[in-house]
């Protein structure tokens, strides 16, 4: 799978050293654009000391860039997530369990960062390892 399609597509499997990678990069460059835009706002208001500009830091420009910029990385985060427990042999819909208040958070970096994927097919794809024949076919009688 190439990095467009890494990023922008749910379907799919992805290893969880390329979700590693990905994450890293991605928290990195998160870093960098917040400590570029967001953080010199929040400091600078903070150092006034006066609660209003520290709210109003929010939707200063360097603010706002930096909102913008969290909504268009959300879409590869979700993706990258997705495609991550797709290899553990859940369903997208498994990152709900976060919402379970202390467990589900846990929970879910638990089978998204440490957890092996699935040995060989799954009803997602082919192993992202190259172990095991095809994906089995949905109703296939075997």
């Amino acid at each position: 799978m190439d990095i467009v399609g890494t990023l922008f597509s749910f379907n799919g499997r992805l290893r969880r050293l390329h979700f590693w990678l990905f994450a890293i990069v991605l928290g990195i460059v998160n870093s960098i654009v917040g400590g570029l835009t967001f953080f010199p706002a929040v400091m600078a208001a903070a150092a006034s000391g006066d609660p209003e500009q520290i709210m109003g830091a929010y939707t200063s420009p360097g603010g706002l860039i930096f909102w913008v910029w969290t909504l268009v990385t959300l879409w590869p985060s979700l993706a990258l997530d997705i495609k991550r427990l797709h290899d553990r042999n859940h369903s997208g819909w498994f990152l709900f369990i976060a919402l379970i208040p202390i467990i589900g958070g846990l929970w879910l970096m638990i089978e998204l960062l440490f957890l092996d994927g699935t040995p060989g097919p799954n009803r997602f794809g082919p192993s992202p390892k190259g172990i095991g024949g095809p994906a089995p076919v949905e109703g296939a009688v075997t």
